[in-house]
């Protein structure tokens, strides 16, 4: 568990750290639309509704939050201010919006439903008792939010076409990331992965978020030995289009695991804006400090059934949480309305759950 270092002062919160782009609502919507456009498309191909981001999911897993006793008053903020314990619904993905064979290699995520969380939530939220988080593994999100819109309306072109070109392609990236070692950035989001294990990953929420009186950024960090075994694991994702899925089944049929849930607190706005998800935090001056533990015991890590319930009728936000905890920055604001409107796209048709207790 890292300490803060000595006369760690974190940085207090004020509106004028947050600068929308004149045109941010503009390119917000161009998001809607073409993410709608991306939903469309898989589904007319594949009869079934995705979402139109992380559309392939890998493990789908109940587990427990525990939020830790007798954390320093910067830490005691908002669904951390007191200890508990709580029943979440964790879901492993990749990026794409379309179900590509695993051997297009992108980034990995993990999204986590915290239920029975009490307190104000975010006003015009679609869930009053539940915390989302949304994380990635990599500390930064790679582009500004222009170049996002650029990136995503090329896969929307790209949707359903093509999977040879892409396997190939991304098998080129990622020979190009074991020679230079390193997958972070631009280059992964467009297959260049490096095929590890995913559970020797940590994930990173990217985009920062209130924390009570203050701004941070959040981890998950497996702790447990045979997570931590799995760092940098190579694994074979070119011959099972689904390689991660049944990789994970077989890990979590006998394997459960620990992860420490990190806060990283600003503590300059120039070295750590909230505006710019791109830059990344400097983890010498404002190391991640470790909130709570995440528990997942041995079960099995993906069913029809448990899909039919996470992928068909959830819905992950960053704005699923406590008013404490609002999303800040352009790509957090970015997120909001598209993630509603490709969740309303799939519940039309399929119902809703935001319940853990749902998933069996």
């Amino acid at each position: 568990m890292t300490q803060a270092p000595a006369n760690f002062k974190p940085l207090r919160y004020d509106p004028s750290y947050e600068q929308p782009a004149p045109d941010e609502a503009e390119t917000i919507q161009e998001i809607i639309d073409t993410m709608a456009e991306i939903q469309q498309k898989t589904y007319q191909s594949q009869g079934h509704a995705i979402r139109s981001v992380h559309a392939k999911s890998h493990a789908l897993l109940k587990g427990k939050l525990e939020v830790f006793d007798n954390l320093p008053d910067y830490l005691a903020q908002g669904f951390f201010a007191k200890p508990g314990t709580y029943s979440i619904v964790a879901r492993i993905s990749t990026q794409p919006g379309d179900v590509l064979p695993d051997s297009v290699s992108t980034p990995r995520g993990i999204s986590i439903k915290v239920a029975g969380v009490e307190g104000e939530h975010l006003p015009g939220a679609d869930e009053s008792t539940t915390q989302d988080f949304i994380l990635v593994n990599s500390p930064i999100f790679p582009q500004k939010l222009k170049d996002f819109l650029s990136g995503l309306k090329r896969f929307d072109a790209l949707t359903n076409k093509a999977e040879g070109f892409k396997e190939g392609f991304s098998k080129v990236l990622r020979t190009i990331g074991e020679a230079v070692g390193s997958d972070t950035g631009v280059m992964a989001g467009m297959g260049g992965q490096l095929a590890t294990h995913p559970m020797g990953d940590t994930y990173y929420s990217q985009g920062a978020f209130l924390y009570g009186e203050y701004m941070a950024k959040f981890s998950l960090t497996p702790v447990t030995p045979n997570l931590t075994a799995l760092k940098d694991q190579p694994i074979d994702i070119d011959h099972d289009d689904d390689a991660l899925r049944h990789l994970l089944q077989d890990f979590f049929a006998t394997n459960g695991g620990e992860w420490e849930l990190g806060v990283q607190l600003s503590t300059d706005i120039e070295k750590m804006p909230v505006e710019d998800a791109s830059v990344e935090w400097p983890e010498e001056e404002s190391p991640y400090l470790t909130v709570g533990k995440l528990t997942i015991a041995p079960q099995e890590g993906w069913t029809d059934e448990k899909a039919a319930v996470v992928d068909d009728k959830m819905y992950f936000s960053p704005w699923h949480g406590l008013a404490a905890h609002r999303p800040l920055g352009s790509i957090q604001r970015a997120r909001k309305a598209p993630y509603k409107a490709s969740a309303e796209f799939r519940r039309n048709m399929y119902g809703k759950s935001d319940s853990p207790d749902d998933v069996k």
